[in-house]
């Protein structure tokens, strides 16, 4: 596999794949530069030399919509770039490994696909359910075990094996400018990691799938459903018992049992009587976020005496962005994450909500009923989109409202 690092068709057939996902231009731009220039020819040779390969840098960043951190690490953009490439034909050709309850960086699969076929959403059955969230997966892994469980999936291609091997076992990492020494796991932030992650919990997807069990997995998220509280707090038991086993802990705050009438909530998303909406954990997390950044603007307004439209409107951009415009990688913009699945508005006339008062706070520097002097079409003229409208946009449109 490692040849088709240089081969130029390889790179053609990915660069269209990376067309095909809402992408910022000047990255689409960067690639195709990266391609024409055969940039990746310098680190292909690099590889079957056997160099060295540079050490990736750790940060220390915000999770999305939080203030919680977490841990990644990114290789040189080059290195990074012919990675990218590698783990695209790696989840390819290995697809056939996986269960049909991992919908994690699979092709052809998403987490609308998750959502789509668990109990509840259509005609199916209402259940009980579990829903878990294994705690710092990717940088928990043990490698040792990943590696075997590499060396018999790659038994045909050694080569391949060997390079990643050297790449698994560097313990050195470049922090704040310095070369330091700790274990990382399979490293969140690096291309490889998405395969790494499908790939060291097969064995528990395999035992869901064997026994015709209802159970989904999406990286380091994972639900599963039984037919009473006994069978889904058996089913528990098992995940709690394999993770352990794999050196793996599950977060307490995320873990959690639903009855059929309490239905369930699974990437963002939550299910009950048919009625799939965003998750209120995911709604308040957005609503956080947006008063954060309502204050932070708010006093940068007074302090610096600036007018309070050129402040909203900087509130208004920050959000479209987030909630509209192209995602980077494999991620999606959060409209197109949620709108081809849920079937009412209802949260997201709540986010709208919420968002105009932020808006008119800023402007106004006021909660009291004086802040409603600022009009809605005031905001639309400084550029505020409602989801609620987007997400009624037919599907002939060219936005956010497009259903995929």
């Amino acid at each position: 596999m490692l040849e088709r690092l240089a081969d130029e068709k390889s790179w053609q057939k990915f660069l269209e794949y990376k067309k095909s996902l809402s992408r910022p231009k000047d990255e689409t731009a960067m690639l195709e530069g990266f391609i024409r220039d055969r940039e990746y020819l310098t680190v292909y040779e690099a590889i079957r030399r056997g160099d060295v390969f540079p050490l990736p840098a750790k940060a220390v960043i915000n999770k999305t919509d939080s203030r919680k951190k977490r841990t990644v690490y990114m290789y040189p953009p080059r290195e990074n770039t012919v990675l990218k490439l590698l783990t695209y034909l790696l989840l390819r050709r290995y697809d056939r490994l996986f269960s049909p309850g991992l919908y994690s960086f699979r092709p052809g699969r998403t987490a609308k696909d998750a959502v789509g076929r668990l109990p509840g959403t259509g005609k199916r059955e209402h259940l009980y359910s579990y829903k878990a969230d294994i705690s710092n997966y990717f940088n928990s892994v043990n490698v040792p075990e990943l590696l075997s469980l590499l060396e018999k999936v790659l038994a045909d291609d050694m080569e391949l094996y060997g390079f990643l091997r050297r790449l698994l076992e560097e313990k050195h990492v470049i922090s704040r400018g310095r070369i330091i020494t700790e274990e990382k796991g399979i490293m969140a932030g690096t291309p490889l990691s998405a395969f790494y992650a499908n790939l060291y919990l097969r064995e528990l997807d395999e035992y869901f799938a064997a026994r015709n069990i209802p159970y989904a997995r999406y990286s380091d998220d994972i639900i599963v459903f039984g037919k009473s509280r006994e069978e889904t707090e058996a089913h528990a038991r098992k995940i709690r018992a394999f993770l352990d086993e794999k050196g793996l802990c599950i977060n307490p705050d995320k873990e959690s049992f639903s009855s059929p009438e309490e239905g369930w909530c699974f990437l963002g998303f939550c299910c009950r009587g048919g009625v799939v909406d965003i998750a209120p954990v995911t709604v308040v997390k957005l609503k956080k976020k947006m008063r954060r950044k309502a204050r932070a603007l708010l006093r940068w307004r007074m302090r610096n005496g600036a007018d309070g439209e050129k402040a909203a409107a900087a509130f208004i951009r920050i959000f479209c962005r987030k909630l509209f415009e192209g995602g980077r990688d494999n991620e999606l913009t959060w409209s197109r994450w949620f709108f081809p699945m849920i079937n009412t508005s209802r949260s997201l006339h709540e986010i709208d909500l919420y968002a105009q008062d932020c808006i008119r706070y800023i402007i106004s520097g006021k909660r009291t009923k004086a802040r409603y002097n600022v009009r809605y079409a005031d905001m639309k003229r400084l550029g505020y989109r409602s989801l609620v409208h987007e997400f009624y946009l037919p599907p002939e449109n060219d936005g956010a409202g497009l259903r995929d």
